[in-house]
Formats: structure tokens, sequence, C-alpha cells
């Protein structure tokens, strides 16, 4: 990002949220200076560029945060140690279901804004249920915590992906595998190994990312629950049009609409994090095809984008690049074009760089 792109995002941010900035002139001098070294950022506008570039206040400070002296620890640890224990041990059922209704605030806002906003307060959640649980003692106190934390890593891990950060995704993926084991929740395990499939997806190793997600569903057998068998059947078949291989993704995809239960009820109620019925399924499928370049792409997409949520809103992004990649196949430039704006506005609204990157590379195509 130039100098002068960050200065005019800084404002834009200033504008949209009522902060208070420097003008435009210091601000040139500031944005020098803060790459020279020579300033450093204070909490103010470390607040606002955490938000703008999506990174954490220690990627962001970290060495401004690692000269700040620190307060010598006592003698020999005990006292501090014993006390995070009973800080640990203090944690209810009350509490834990709080910690699932703030990752539940979090994967709401997600949806409608976007993951760059919310950095802060996710980073801030996890570190919170990560203390809880590293401190926990006895295993009636650290499953529940366990069960909280790798639904927040799973959340926290596909905004990472979404925004670019693709170590970052992979290692909050490992830490939500490392929860649900502790907490001997399968269906956790298994949908974090599905998505954690899509980094290596993305990175460009689809093959590998097939036989993760299809690993993913032996893992699981038969303790998994309808929705999420029909979700891990449609991410293989994603995954396998990215790989290349179209009978597999349609054996895939028949496997999942078989799955799904009947109803336009789309939440599981045993995964919270899984959205999914016939028409969520209908649009996976339009996603699919146009991967494959089938044709039939078109009407799956422009089925499900009837009566697609208008909360989803990042889900509407990839949806008009898929509908614009499905126009490309058939040569109908123009209805690719139309798409391939709206995907531009929606992907910006949210910050997703995933779709940004997907929205160049179709535009190149154009």
């Amino acid at each position: 990002m130039s100098q002068e792109r960050l200065i005019h995002a800084i404002e834009a941010y200033a504008r949209q949220h009522g902060s208070e900035i420097a003008g435009t002139a210091s601000l040139r001098t500031y944005v020098s200076e803060w790459e020279n070294g020579k300033r450093k950022i204070n909490d103010h506008y470390a607040g606002i560029l955490r938000a703008l570039l999506g990174c954490t206040d220690e990627e962001l400070r970290g060495e401004q945060l690692a000269s700040v002296p620190t307060l010598p620890p006592s003698a020999d640890g005990y006292d501090d140690l014993l006390s995070r224990i009973d800080s640990a041990r203090s944690v209810s059922q009350s509490m834990v279901k709080a910690f699932m209704d703030q990752t539940e605030l979090l994967r709401t806002m997600d949806r409608q804004l976007g993951a760059a906003s919310l950095v802060d307060q996710m980073g801030s959640h996890l570190a919170t249920l990560e203390e809880a649980l590293t401190f926990a003692v006895l295993p009636d106190t650290r499953r529940p915590v366990a069960v909280a934390l790798t639904g927040a890593a799973t959340l926290a891990a596909w905004q990472a992906l979404d925004g670019g950060y693709v170590e970052r995704a992979w290692r909050n993926y490992e830490l939500a595998k490392r929860a649900a084991q502790e907490a001997d929740a399968p269906m956790y395990l298994v949908h974090a190994m599905g998505e954690q499939a899509y980094v290596l997806g993305e990175a460009g190793r689809p093959t590998d990312a097939v036989k993760l997600v299809r690993y993913a569903r032996e893992v699981g057998g038969e303790r998994l629950s309808p929705r999420l068998q029909a979700w891990l059947h449609a991410a293989e078949a994603e995954l396998c049009a990215k790989a290349g291989q179209p009978d597999d993704c349609r054996r895939a995809m028949d496997r999942a609409f078989a799955c799904l239960p009947a109803g336009d009820e789309a939440r599981d109620e045993d995964m919270l994090s899984i959205f999914l019925n016939h028409g969520h399924l209908t649009r996976w499928r339009g996603n699919a095809l146009a991967l494959l370049g089938d044709d039939e792409a078109v009407d799956s997409l422009y089925a499900a984008l009837d009566s697609v949520d208008t909360t989803f809103v990042r889900a509407q992004a990839g949806m008009r690049c898929d509908l614009a990649h499905a126009h490309l196949v058939r040569g109908e430039r123009d209805q690719a074009r139309q798409h391939l704006q709206q995907a531009r506005l929606l992907a910006k609204r949210t910050g997703s760089v995933r779709h940004q990157r997907r929205i160049d590379l179709l535009t190149g195509r154009m």
C-alpha cells in the first residue's frame, strides 16, 4: 500500500467512525516517520491502522512493545501461577456461555462487516480463552472452555484466511484442532480440519486439500450430524473442482444433497458455525460447476441469488464472483463485468482479500 493510499484510507476511516486525526500534510509526515522508525505509533493511530491493515498490535508495533519495560516477576513465580490457576478455576458455566455468545456476536459481525474491523476483538477473545484453558486444572473445567476455544479459533482462522494471512489461519486451525481433541468434540475437530483444507486449496495444493477433507470425514465417522456431513461433502466437491476432478466433484455434491436435512432451517443445532440449507447448497453447487467451467453453473447461481440471506455479505461477494466466472465461460463478457463490479463493492465492504484476489484474476481474463 502506497503512503498516499494509506493516508486516504486513514482519512476515510476517521470520517466513517468520527475519529479525530491530523490534517493531510501532518499525516504524510507521520506515515513517513512511522515507516522510518522515527516516530512511534500511539494507541489512537494504532487502533485505526490495525483495522485498516487487518493486523494485530504485536504485528504492528512489535519492536515498540518489546522496548516497553515490564515489571520483574516474583522471586519464584508461584504466587502468580497460583493466582492464574485460581482465576481459571472460577470459570463457571455461565462464563463459558458468555464466551460462546461473544463468538456468536463476532461471527455475525464478520458475516456483515468483514474481518478487518474485528482484529482487536477477535485477538482479545482468543487470548482470554487460551488463558482460561492454559491454567484450568481439572477436566470438568477444561472441556467446556476447550469447546469454546475451538469455535473461536476456527472463526479466527477463517477470518485470517479471508484477510490473506495464511500462516495465521493455519496456526489458528491447529489451535482449534488441539482444543477440540482436548474437549473430545469430534464435530468441532472435523469442522476445523475441513476448513483447514481450504488453506491448502488457496495455496495451490487442491489435491492435498481433497485428501485432508476426506480424512476429516473418516475421522468423524458416524458421530457427525447430517448437516455437517453434507457440509463436508460440499467442501470436498468444491476442492475436487479446483483439483480438476470433475467426476469426483459431481459425486461429492450429489452426496451432499442426499445428506442434507429437508426444510429451510440452515443452522446446525450441534455445530453453530454451520449454515447450510437447500438454498446455500444450490449456491455451493453453482460455485463448483463454475470452477469446472460447466455451463449449468449459471442456472444454479441465479436460483441461489434469489434466495440468499442479505446478511451474508461476504457470501454474496463470492456468489457474484462465481456468476462472473460462469458468464466468462459462456463468453458473456458484459454480464460478467456487471457481476464483477458488484463483487468488488461487496469485497471492499468486508475487506476480503481472498475475494479481491479472485476478482483481480477474473478481471484479467476480461
